[in-house]
């Protein structure tokens, strides 16, 4: 099988596509022919060092998420079957084998039907991105543990950065469970994005006074936030949240000098979340799992620009570029097409073939 490694941590440039042996499976795992990769901020962070190894052994192939085709499974493995369409997360944290590559072998409990209907673009795009807004969502005192419709209704939810992967996620899941939901942007072109992922009120704050303007909208203060840039943005947010409201906190840079205004916190009774998804609960987790996987049945994780979230796509020979984009910023999802677009059919590796479901490019 062809995969995308690296051996020592550095820019791009250290990724390579080699030929590896197709990986057995063992008791209570499954093996998945990997369709769609997709690419996050924490790929390229690991590719570039911040694991802190300086040397791997094995080579590391990256890719957390990714959607594709269950290929074998092993003794003991019941939550799928050959020929499913699946969609996998946490496939690289602490293991060397990531969905930039064409299988890829993981525990049962890392691969999740994708329901009927929903894209392997779509399944690619959950995982971090998802789990990590559903966590967000639900880390409210006396909020649901697991979002379905109508679970947020009464509730206001103000997600900074809306046209990023995590926040465009989290306005879809809040929207979804009946949340009103505002979200702040940085120009024109990205409240549009908001708006389309389903943004009720969307802020542009280099133009508006953002306290004046939320205050306008959510006069008893918002119930949650879901914030990425707490550095620049807690004082403000303490301000605008409603007394016992919470602030969950997951971060795209190093802001480790986060100062929080203490006196304004104890005053409005604030709960403070940080979110690292790979180190939720496993019953946070697996109430995300089933949440996201509902949402996305239901067409609510929508993907592509007219959902908010462009989409940019490489071929697996073309990971390092895929990397780049990402670090470079690229607002909207970067995807690796694994296997060509258009194929038509899947063929998995003991020579069985499967055949594309209608509306779902290979």
């Amino acid at each position: 099988m062809r995969a995308i490694v690296y051996s020592k941590p550095g820019t791009a440039d250290v990724l390579q596509l080699v030929e590896q042996e197709t990986p057995p499976v063992g008791h209570g795992e499954v093996r998945v022919r990997i369709v769609v990769s997709g690419v996050n901020p924490t790929d390229w962070k690991s590719r570039a060092g911040s694991s802190g190894v300086a040397h791997f052994d094995p080579p590391q192939v990256p890719g957390q998420d990714g959607a594709g085709i269950v290929d074998a499974i092993g003794d003991g493995v019941s939550r799928v079957a050959v020929g499913d369409r699946v969609w996998l997360r946490d496939a690289a944290f602490k293991r060397p084998t990531g969905t930039s590559a064409d299988y890829v072998v993981l525990p049962q409990l890392l691969v999740n039907d994708l329901p009927p209907g929903v894209s392997f673009d779509v399944g690619a795009s959950l995982g971090i991105p998802a789990l990590t807004a559903h966590r967000a969502l639900t880390a409210r005192e006396g909020g649901p543990e697991r979002l379905a419709p109508a679970t947020l209704v009464g509730q206001t939810v103000l997600v900074a950065g809306g046209a990023g992967a995590v926040g465009h996620a989290a306005i879809q899941l809040a929207a979804w469970a009946g949340a009103t939901v505002i979200t702040t942007v940085s120009s024109d072109a990205k409240a549009d994005l908001a708006w389309r992922a389903g943004a009720k009120h969307v802020i542009n704050y280099r133009d508006e006074n953002l306290i004046a303007r939320v205050q306008e909208l959510a006069p008893r203060g918002v119930d949650v936030i879901v914030e990425v840039n707490p550095l620049a943005n807690l004082a403000a947010d303490v301000e605008v949240l409603a007394t016992g409201g919470t602030i969950a906190i997951y971060v795209s840079g190093d802001p480790d000098g986060v100062v929080v205004p203490a006196r304004a916190s104890m005053t409005k009774n604030v709960r403070y979340q940080f979110i690292l998804t790979y180190t939720t609960s496993e019953v946070q987790k697996g109430n995300a799992v089933a949440a996201v996987t509902a949402a996305a049945a239901d067409g609510a994780l929508g993907v592509g620009e007219e959902n908010g979230l462009p989409i940019i796509r490489f071929a697996l020979e073309e990971t390092a570029e895929a990397h780049r984009a990402v670090e470079g910023g690229f607002v909207g999802k970067v995807l690796i097409d694994v296997q060509p677009p258009g194929a038509g059919r899947q063929t998995l590796a003991d020579g069985q073939s499967v055949m594309a479901p209608d509306g779902d490019a290979w």
